[in-house]
């Protein structure tokens, strides 16, 4: 196994991670949750301001792109390189 392949992996794997925290941290657009969400409704909802909210959806947009394209240049890369 060459050097990139582990780097690539390693990186690919940081970022499935990151993405998975990103995504976990967002607030529940649904508001049928009930007991799940009615504590930290008052914690969380409606006392913060939006702009974390908007920081954590644009972050996630960029690492779902950056996600996206690593993994196709990863496949491509390991599909071509070595024929």
């Amino acid at each position: 196994m060459a050097w990139y392949q582990i780097f690539l992996g390693i990186v690919t794997i940081v970022t499935a991670v990151a993405l998975t925290v990103l995504v976990i941290l967002q607030e529940s657009k649904s508001q049928g949750l009930g007991v799940i969400s009615g504590g930290a409704d008052n914690l969380f909802g409606k006392t913060k301001g939006r702009s974390f909210e908007d920081k954590l959806v644009k972050y996630t947009k960029w690492g779902l792109g950056f996600f996206f394209v690593l993994t196709l240049g990863t496949t491509l890369l390991l599909l071509f390189w070595n024929r």
